[in-house]
């Protein structure tokens, strides 16, 4: 749903760079140029941001306040 604040695999922070990468990619560069402009070297990191699926808009409205 959103993106994790580590890297499963070495422990890096990573959250913190997926806005970036997205809007490098909606500007048109290619995945990995993008990564490679935000900084993201490991690839096990690389992949924490090309494996994700960001699904937080379609569960949202399921998760409204119980009362």
């Amino acid at each position: 749903m959103i993106i994790p604040i580590r890297c499963f695999s070495c422990g890096a922070l990573i959250a913190h760079k997926w806005e970036e990468f997205q809007s490098k990619k909606a500007a048109g560069n290619d995945t990995m140029s993008a990564l490679d402009e935000v900084g993201i070297d490991r690839y096990c990191c690389r992949r924490m941001f090309v494996s994700h699926i960001d699904l937080i808009s379609e569960v949202a409205p399921f998760s409204t306040a119980r009362q």
